[in-house]
């Protein structure tokens, strides 16, 4: 199971953007729970009234957990592009969520119709290359999109690109996470 620790780890982050005496002894996490040392990636989501308000993540491990979280919850909550910073008088509405990813795999498939067969509901998390177009979904946007096909459609727009794009039969990776969310109130910092 994954640690209440990461969510402790991203509110301290973001209040420390608020209040610039607080700080996060990183040696001491590392000392204590030697795993944030270790590279990782996660992705920090933001929701205000059950609502996105921020998030930003990692999709492959390129730094230390511990980093990552902090600059994922720290981007997440103030340099999100679709949303203005957080502001203080939000923390009572909002909710803090930690997803940490597995190393994403290639996907192979033959066409859509096979790709669709092979993407397992609730699950996977998906990541679309092909040329200049990206995009990943989480695993918890099945929440919103409830079949393979719609879960495939909205990802090649997020990725700025169309549905046309399986016919070019893009790279599609797979990743799964586990998460852990609270309401920010509840959240005991660090």
């Amino acid at each position: 199971m994954i640690n209440p620790v990461l969510l402790q780890i991203a509110k301290s982050a973001i209040l420390r953007s608020f209040d610039k005496h607080r700080s996060i002894d990183k040696e001491g996490l590392i000392a204590k729970y030697p795993y944030l040392g270790k590279e990782g990636a996660v992705f920090v989501t933001l929701k205000y009234k059950h609502q996105l308000r921020g998030c930003i993540g990692s999709i492959v491990a390129h730094r230390k957990l511990l980093d990552d979280i902090i600059y994922n919850a720290e981007s997440a909550a103030f340099s999100d592009p679709r949303f203005n910073p957080l502001r203080s008088d939000e923390f009572e509405q909002l909710t803090l969520e930690v997803s940490v990813l597995t190393q994403p795999e290639i996907l192979e498939y033959k066409d859509f119709d096979d790709l669709v067969q092979k993407v397992q509901v609730n699950i996977d998390g998906l990541i679309l290359k092909h040329e200049s177009y990206h995009g990943t979904f989480l695993p918890q946007v099945w929440e919103q999109l409830h079949s393979p096909k719609d879960f495939l459609e909205h990802l090649s727009m997020k990725a700025g690109a169309d549905p046309s794009i399986y016919k070019k039969h893009p790279a599609i990776y797979r990743y799964r996470v586990e998460a852990i969310e609270d309401d920010f109130q509840k959240i005991e910092p660090l």
